[in-house]
């Protein structure tokens, strides 16, 4: 009779040979795993563990991130810790920077690797959580007999990504936990929960990074996608999140090469100075509450030249 782990690994080495990776994203993963990074999923490779040094550099080139979203992991342990799960937090490059645990169950998940300096790139563990949404960039829950290396299938993983400011992928989230009666709509709702969560840590890191912007979002989407553009006193757009990004088709430094709001979202805009001189005359009356005296001294105008302006208006 066959063990669990040659079942898996017949599984997986046959999803890979009959050519599955073109139709099941899982199938990608466990071929990327066998042929680019050259895994045996029946081995149990020597845990990849950075050193406490190297751990401490890998947390702090997260910068504001770490801090920002140890609230938000608080709260989601909160949610979740009572399935028996644990919340990671890892690095671009899968390091494990940050974790949530009842110590109850630290001492299995340790032996897991889901502790604090452990890697889980593809590269390193093949199909797993974190790993494969690095990746592939995007959310993905990797339930039990989905992970590609055997020793990993006790395991239900749900990882989001999570972008900075400037719209590249810094981080993951993950939920893990070896609980067995973990159904697949329980491990899709934690997997919604982790992605949300993911948007909000993102939000505000994309506040604290341009706090005297104002931020638009972005109208025609979901706002629980984030999609978010700051905009400076000029209108123009300086800042954008990554799913901003990704409607709008912007690219590169918006700080260095800002666009305009009224462009990007179709809106009209003021491109003739007596336009512009009338938007800047409006916003002074209702800042003012309509009072004549109170607009021209805020503007540095004489009362009978701003009567001239908004009567040649």
């Amino acid at each position: 009779m066959a063990t669990p782990v040659a079942e898996h690994v017949s599984r997986v080495e046959a999803a890979i040979t009959n050519g599955l990776a073109a139709r099941s994203p899982i199938a990608a993963s466990w071929a990327r795993s066998a042929q680019l990074h050259h895994l045996d999923p029946s081995s149990n490779p020597n845990e990849g563990r950075i050193t406490a040094h190297e751990l401490a550099l890998a947390r702090e080139r997260l910068g504001p991130l770490l801090p920002m979203a140890a609230p938000h992991l608080d709260r989601l342990f909160q949610m979740v810790g009572g399935l028996g799960a644990c919340i990671v937090l890892a690095d671009a490059q899968g390091v494990a920077v940050d974790r949530r645990g009842s110590p109850s169950n630290d001492r299995a998940f340790e032996e897991s690797g889901l502790w604090t300096g452990t890697v889980w790139s593809e590269a390193d563990v093949g199909t797993n959580g974190i790993g494969t949404c690095l990746a592939e960039g995007r959310a993905v829950t990797i339930h039990r007999d989905q992970h590609f290396l055997a020793r990993n299938i006790d395991l239900s993983c749900s990882s989001a990504p999570v972008h900075g400011p400037d719209g590249a992928l810094a981080a993951v989230i993950d939920v893990s936990t070896a609980r067995a009666d973990l159904g697949d709509a329980v491990a899709g709702l934690i997997g919604n929960t982790v992605a949300e969560v993911a948007r909000k840590v993102e939000t505000d890191l994309f506040h604290q990074h341009f706090p005297r912007a104002r931020v638009v979002v972005v109208p025609g989407l979901d706002r629980g996608q984030g999609a978010l553009l700051a905009v400076d006193v000029d209108d123009l757009v300086i800042g954008a999140t990554r799913a901003a990004r990704q409607h709008l088709g912007l690219s590169g430094d918006l700080a260095s090469a800002p666009k305009l709001l009224a462009d990007l979202l179709g809106l009209e805009g003021h491109d003739s100075l007596e336009r512009a001189e009338q938007a800047v005359l409006t916003r002074a009356l209702v800042r003012s509450s309509g009072n004549i005296s109170a607009a021209a001294r805020a503007l540095g105008l004489s009362r009978a030249t701003l009567h001239r302006k908004l009567d040649r208006s």
